[in-house]
């Protein structure tokens, strides 16, 4: 890579965003070009030039160009299409602020990524502005984590946070580190797969001095686990942060055994634990990426057992309208009765299980 494609920042301000920038990179019909441009009508393109680069041109089914390029299946309306699908404005209290689950609030800090991806659950709001939040957002946002003692997990999101400058980003990590009751300060980013060279020095000093901070990012693909994001990731790690990863399932790209297996065990060797696999959400535009959640189920039966435990993330949907994260998983359990538990292990063998006498 040449000298200055190592710079985030150069990274950031060349991201193809238009048609015309695409198919300089890639050879495009002129049919996919019209369709591109109708899809950017309704739903916005940002694509580094790194992220671009891992993109094979010969193959219209590269799991990295589904991510990155509009597709027209995003124009077809499906009829379980949701512009909310989590229903986060109605546990919005304030504005950048959702309070779901009793003692830990998200906190959506910015509009802007690094990449616009197609799968996106926010693909309502996100790209829409590319800027932060304001001073003024950001503390009414922080009085409301200040004035509920309960909140002890703070997640921040958006958006990117890491596209933010490192200032800015510290600003917001010192304003929650004050407030006594939060305990753990989270960042989600897909900066890690997106545009690596963004995980300097710099962030990595700022950020240890404000531990404990975790980080999850999203890894979807084993071609996503290159020299360079290995790297990034060592960096956080290194820096005392631990790293998790939240997959989502997207039909025609990690949707098999093997794919997702490549993918877990890359992970792991790089040091980032696999912590979710999401079921693709109802957001509007993205139901070519659905798959039925069986083929979910069944491809965490045949990795369980097949791959160690710390290599397997742990299935969800979360749930249409607010209802939160639910595991779905394999039923192991064939009968249980007050006498014993009829168990089924990965080999598809039953072992008995004696209940204790109450």
């Amino acid at each position: 890579m040449e000298p200055h494609k190592d710079d985030w920042k150069w990274q950031f301000a060349h991201r193809i965003t238009t048609t015309e920038q695409l198919k300089q990179i890639l050879p495009l019909t002129q049919r996919e070009q019209d369709e591109i441009n109708t899809c950017l009508g309704a739903f916005r393109m940002a694509i580094t030039p790194y992220y671009a680069s891992l993109i094979d041109p010969t193959d219209p089914n590269d799991p990295i160009r589904k991510q990155a390029v509009p597709s027209i299946l995003e124009t077809r309306a499906d009829e379980n299409d949701l512009s909310d699908p989590l229903g986060e404005m109605a546990d919005s209290p304030v504005p950048h602020v959702v309070h779901r689950y009793p003692d830990r609030v998200l906190l959506l800090v910015t509009l802007q990524c690094a990449m616009y991806c197609r799968h996106c659950t926010r693909r309502r709001a996100v790209g829409e502005e590319d800027k932060p939040i304001t001073e003024a957002q950001l503390q009414k946002a922080v009085a409301y984590i200040r004035a509920h003692s309960e909140i002890r997990d703070v997640l921040i999101s958006g958006g990117d946070p890491l596209t933010m400058s490192t200032a800015k980003l510290e600003h917001i990590i010192a304003s929650l580190r004050a407030i006594e009751h939060v305990e753990i300060i989270r960042i989600g980013t897909r900066v890690p797969v997106v545009m690596p060279m963004r995980i300097t020095q710099e962030l990595t000093d700022m950020l240890r001095k404000y531990h404990p901070i975790w980080i999850n990012t999203h890894f979807n693909h084993p071609n996503e686990l290159t020299s360079e994001s290995a790297r990034a990731c060592a960096a956080l790690v290194d820096a005392g942060i631990p790293l998790g990863n939240q997959t989502v399932l997207l039909r025609g790209i990690n949707d098999n055994a093997e794919t997702m297996k490549r993918l877990l065990l890359g992970l792991v060797k790089m040091r980032v634990r696999p912590y979710y696999l999401y079921q693709c959400d109802l957001s509007c535009g993205i139901g070519h990426f659905r798959t039925r959640v069986e083929a979910g189920i069944e491809i965490m039966h045949q990795l369980t057992g097949n791959i160690s435990g710390y290599a397997l993330p742990k299935y969800v949907i979360d749930a249409p309208g607010g209802g939160g994260k639910i595991p779905l998983g394999y039923d192991y359990v064939v009968s249980r009765d007050d006498r014993e538990v009829v168990l089924e292990n990965y080999r598809g063998q039953r072992y008995r299980y004696p209940q204790p006498k109450q």
